[in-house]
């Protein structure tokens, strides 16, 4: 016959055993859990990591992107305030051609300050558009002053140009003004 003390003092036991192994469980799970939350929070953290190191890199990408604009394009206004002096230097030289007592010596002065701009517009991009008779209209380069029917010549043909145009790199800062001719095809 089995004696009762000893039951209860594995009953005891059982249940000892099974308290301490609920509660390591309990801290197993309690372990396990912390451990997930700082799983999440380090892939939480790797994200933002992750996002702010790409914003970064698209902000550098934008400024060097505004720095090279910048520099390219920085100067046009300064450029649009320059041409008028080259127009007038480019009808004094012509009008200096049509007269006789013109002196040399300012004549060549002239031409020499107007090759000097010329040679400074290269130097900072800047290039002229200087459209001939005969030539297509652009409307992408071009600005029509007026329209005439003129014999000889297709509609969209220039027939007498007003004044040059001007680019700084790939933009247009004054378009070349033009007459176009309107004869019907």
């Amino acid at each position: 016959m089995a004696d009762p003390k000893n039951d209860d003092f594995l009953d005891d036991v059982e249940t000892a055993e099974a308290e301490a192994y609920a509660g390591e469980m309990e801290e197993i799970d309690g372990e396990a859990l912390e451990l997930e939350q700082l799983r999440a929070e380090r892939d939480e953290y790797h994200d933002k990591f992750m996002r702010a190191l790409a914003e970064a890199e698209n902000a550098r990408k934008r400024a060097d992107k505004h720095r090279r604009e910048a520099e390219q394009y920085g100067g046009s206004k300064l450029a649009r305030d320059v041409l008028p002096v080259y127009d007038n230097l480019k009808r004094a030289v012509q009008a200096a051609g049509e007269e006789e007592n013109v002196s040399a010596a300012l004549m060549e002065g002239v031409e020499l300050t107007l090759r000097e701009l010329l040679n400074v517009f290269k130097k900072h991009g800047i290039e002229v558009i200087a459209p001939q008779v005969g030539d297509r209209f652009d409307p992408k380069m071009h600005e029509a002053m007026f329209e005439a029917p003129v014999p000889n010549t297709k509609a969209g043909d220039i027939i007498q140009v007003s004044t040059e145009g001007f680019m700084l790199h790939d933009r247009l800062i004054r378009a070349a003004q033009v007459g176009v001719s309107s004869n019907p095809a």
